[in-house]
């Protein structure tokens, strides 16, 4: 069975190198930002996760110098050992999260994608707003800015060298960007141009072609990219 994963390894690596041609005008799948984080977070979790149990695999076999009456482990067999011993850890930090919550029932909230005190909840909900503000007003003197060199139009997409990378970024530790609707003119009616990432709840900050920053829920977003988008 070696030489016949080997020889798969040694192909499938082969096919992955080889040079691939595009063709201009050819369609292209392009991911949003939460699914681009959600396969990198997975991707990364799966290599982590393989490279363990082959480490576990070495150090296992290793051991088997000092102590002959220990079985050979093999790689299936270890994968399965770290899957079990993930489980297991996953059950505790259930069973602590558990604890937590009825040791002090109703004083956590959630928050994005994580879990906050309430008092220090209401503390920070003015100081995220301020921030949320502040970022938005950032990336409208950048767009601004460009818009008044290249009469009056916005930029056609985010991905551009003329802005920043800083100036995408929601202020938030997970880095996604903001959702932009380029290849708009500035100060010409009051259509989303950029909209925050759905972190904050359901109150999303929306930066407008008029200039001004406004919040609106789910529904009015659509509706208001529905009318832009017939």
């Amino acid at each position: 069975m070696r030489p016949i994963v080997r020889s798969l390894f040694l192909t499938s690596s082969l096919i992955a190198l080889r040079p691939s041609f595009a063709v201009a005008g050819m369609p292209s799948l392009l991911l949003s930002d939460i699914t681009r984080m959600r396969v990198q977070t997975i991707s990364f979790f799966l290599l982590g996760f393989l490279i363990s149990a082959w480490g576990i695999q070495r150090v296992w076999n290793s051991l088997r110098k000092d102590f002959p009456r220990l079985p050979r482990l093999a790689y299936r067999k270890a994968v399965g050992v770290v899957a079990l011993w993930g489980l297991l850890f996953l059950l505790v930090l259930t069973m602590i999260s558990g604890a937590r919550e009825l040791m002090t029932p109703g004083a956590w909230q959630k928050e994005g994608y994580t879990y906050k005190l309430q008092n220090e909840t209401k503390r920070s909900i003015s100081e995220q707003e301020s921030a949320r503000r502040q970022s938005l007003d950032r990336l409208r003197g950048a767009l601004w800015t460009y818009a008044q060199g290249h009469k009056g139009r916005f930029p056609a997409d985010a991905s551009g060298p003329d802005i920043p990378e800083r100036f995408w970024q929601a202020p938030d530790p997970s880095g996604m960007r903001y959702i932009y609707h380029g290849g708009q003119v500035a100060d010409q009616g009051a259509t989303p141009l950029a909209i925050e990432p759905d972190l904050f709840g359901n109150g999303r900050l929306l930066l407008l072609t008029s200039g001004e920053i406004r919040e609106m829920n789910a529904q009015e977003i659509q509706g208001n990219t529905e009318v832009r988008n017939p």
